[in-house]
């Protein structure tokens, strides 16, 4: 009896305990009995299992003989890689390599489900279904066709490569046939990647028609792999390129298109959108980005990418816990009408380092930092192809004391020298030079409160006196030509985002930062804060809110609660009351809703090249109306001048067995080369197979 029992496992499959320890194998059955003839029968709820793999039947009947098994369903086998067999009855050969199951069905991977009439298993390797019905949607009891399914005379499921061949199957929604082909390959659920065409995509505008995309993906090994994707309509003829490779230390991803088209018919249009990094020795990290594009309206027509300027960058850096270096080349190309590359800095080196120490024998920090940079023009026209280059130090020592009494003092003191060398203009010597000593101190009290519900309150005012020595060179200004004055700088010696430019003179800064944290709901953060100087600043504009001795006031709060609301706001309020620059950013979740908008107002300055204001809104937000289906839309409006921007709408729907996108935009802005348009896409994909598959998993039950 224990010998043939043995034997039964084995014939099963299932090694014996004896003969594997760690990994034991178990029969249980209501009966075991012999046969006159020598055959060994469990019946009864009968289970065995080894490890992950598992099978279930009411009997099974081992010839020892002739190795053969007739197992008696209802039978459930479940191989332990995802793949579950049910059949109503089924003999196989010893260790279930080869055999047949009539009445059976095949689930893979818990995506994929086959109903067939039989299954033949070949070498333990192959399935073969014959009249088989394939869907990942899931199949109820009530007589209902699945949302899809493929109908095949017959599907071979080779496990060891993972996929699954069709010969003359139908496609069919619900119960009627959509398409025949004779010969059909799909991957099985459990295959991560592999050759074959994704879901297909319709895409509908007003300048190029309606045209299909249908992208087929190539593996190239483990670690790289192309998709190739036809775009074809009335009026272009695209092909869509994406190259992705991975490294033991990086990856890199390259997109891109082709195209003729008869927008420019004598002419080949396209783009090329790299990136990658790279992790070298010694911690330095290496990272590049390439941006290029054959004309200024390629981008809207196809909807690539909405950037008006492109930038590529080859960077390496290194950052420590004390130091920090970075060198970059940058390559920058202009897309906006009325902007020449000619003209503009397209081309920059950029350098900077920074070393941390801290010194035992006087306590506090020392910093050096050291900073080049250097762009150029390609147009040879004096004043307007004006090449600069620059090296800008520091060495400063900070150093902050704690009192008794909860006074914080920050102190610091140092020194800048810079360097600069102005090539093609004749209105400025070429170099330049001087040393800026600088010093501050800054006074801060924080004072915190606790309320009896929990809530906590911090109210810091903040002082600080500064001082930089000397006078500005006479050099032009050719990066810090856009101030932003917020909470990040208030306190800073110098609010010019480059240093080619840095505030003189005394200047003192004043603000009052409040925070009130609740455990149960509301946080609260507000900020308010002002400069003043002895000298007034010929380089800040009028709308950057630090003109004259005295700056604008500064506004800053942000509120957010647990239930899914948050809004910031920064706004700026001179002497008089008027705001020059006002932003609210927000976002609210509630629900099955989540609606995100901002809020812009810029007024009109001449200085920064913005010669009308600007007030634009910008909302989005999406609504699940229940499992299946959900709701998005979108607008950029401009306030100013009473017309919208953009407008888009969406709408999706997703279960177990499928997935559908629809969506409409509608950009209304025009320029000498782009011309309003709408887009109309269309998304359709099945899931189930590794080809479609998403990182979402979607359930249903039977009757919802």
């Amino acid at each position: 009896m224990r010998r043939l029992l043995l034997t039964l496992l084995v014939a099963l499959g299932l090694p014996a305990a004896a003969q594997d320890s760690e990994r034991p194998a178990v029969l249980v059955a209501d009966d075991l009995f012999i046969t006159r003839d020598r055959e060994l029968v469990a019946q009864g709820n009968v289970e065995a299992f080894q490890g992950t793999t598992r099978i279930r039947a009411s009997a099974i009947r081992y010839n020892d003989e002739t190795g053969a098994l007739v197992i008696e369903g209802p039978i459930v086998l479940n191989d332990g890689d995802g793949t579950v067999i049910l059949a109503d009855a089924a003999e196989l050969d010893q260790g279930l390599q080869n055999g047949l199951l009539r009445g059976a069905r095949m689930v893979l991977n818990q995506q994929v489900q086959m109903a067939a009439v039989q299954i033949d298993r070949v070498e333990g390797r192959y399935s073969q279904l014959y009249k088989t019905a394939v869907t990942s949607c899931k199949t109820c009891n009530d007589g209902e066709l699945p949302l899809w399914q493929i109908r095949a005379r017959r599907v071979v499921h080779d496990t060891e490569a993972q996929q699954l061949y069709f010969d003359d199957a139908t496609f069919h929604i619900r119960s009627v046939p959509v398409f025949y082909l004779p010969r059909l390959r799909l991957p099985d659920p459990t295959l991560d990647r592999a050759d074959g065409f994704l879901a297909p995509s319709i895409r509908t505008t007003s300048l190029l028609g309606t045209g299909l995309k249908l992208p087929y993906f190539i593996t190239l090994g483990e670690s790289r792999d192309l998709t190739l994707t036809p775009y074809l309509s009335s009026s272009t003829r695209t092909l869509e390129f994406r190259y992705r490779q991975a490294f033991t230390n990086g990856d890199i991803e390259f997109n891109g298109a082709y195209t003729r088209d008869d927008q420019l018919p004598d002419e080949t249009r396209g783009y090329l959108f790299g990136e990658g990094s790279f992790e070298l020795e010694r911690g330095y990290k290496l990272s590049f980005t390439i941006e290029a594009v054959s004309d200024s309206s390629y981008f809207t027509e196809y909807g690539y990418s909405d950037d008006d300027r492109l930038r590529s960058d080859l960077t390496l850096s290194r950052a420590r816990r004390d130091s920090f270096v970075r060198t970059s080349l940058y390559n920058f190309e202009t897309l906006r009408p009325g902007e020449l590359n000619s003209t503009l800095p397209t081309v920059v080196i950029d350098g900077e380092f920074e070393r941390r120490f801290f010194p035992k024998a006087w306590g506090g920090e020392l910093r050096f930092g050291l900073e080049a940079h250097s762009h150029w023009r390609s147009s040879d026209m004096d004043v307007i192809g004006r090449d600069v280059s620059r090296i800008n130090g520091s060495l400063k020592y900070l150093r902050r004391f704690t009192h008794r009494s909860g006074l914080v003092t920050d102190a610091q003191v140092g020194t800048t020298f810079n360097f600069f060398d102005i090539t093609q203009d004749d209105t400025f010597a070429q170099n330049h030079s001087d040393i800026a000593p600088f010093a501050a101190v800054g006074l801060s009290y924080p004072m915190a409160r606790r309320e009896a519900g929990g809530a906590s309150q911090v109210l810091t005012p903040v002082v600080q006196l500064g001082w930089t020595d000397g006078s500005r060179l006479d050099i032009p200004n050719e990066e810090s030509t856009r101030v932003e004055f917020d909470q990040g700088n208030i306190l800073s010696l110098s609010r010019f985002p480059r240093p080619d430019r840095r505030e003189r003179g005394t200047t003192a800064a004043v603000a009052v930062n409040w925070s009130r944290f609740d455990p149960n709901g509301w946080d609260t953060y507000v900020a308010v804060g002002q400069v003043f100087r002895s000298i007034s600043d010929p380089a800040f504009t009028d709308t950057s809110g630090l003109s004259g001795v005295r700056s604008d006031v500064l506004l800053a709060g942000q509120i957010k609660n647990n239930a899914g609301l948050s809004l910031t706001a920064r706004t700026l309020v001179d002497s008089d009351f008027e705001i020059s620059k006002a932003e609210l950013r927000g976002g609210w979740s509630f629900g099955k809703t989540t609606v995100e908008g901002t809020y812009v107002w810029l007024e009109a300055d001449t200085a920064e090249d913005r010669t009308e204001a600007i007030s634009e809104v910008s909302l989005d937000g999406s609504y699940d109306i229940n499992k299946q289906w959900s709701a998005s839309a979108d607008v950029r409006y401009d306030v100013q001048n009473s017309t919208a921007a953009t407008a888009g709408l969406g709408l999706t729907y997703n279960n177990e067995c499928v997935s559908v996108d629809l969506s409409v935009r509608r950009r209304y802005t025009s320029s000498t080369s782009v011309e309003p348009s709408t887009d109309i896409g269309f998304n359709i994909g099945l899931r189930g197979f590794s080809a479609s598959n998403g990182t979402e998993r979607y359930e249903r039950s039977c009757g919802k």
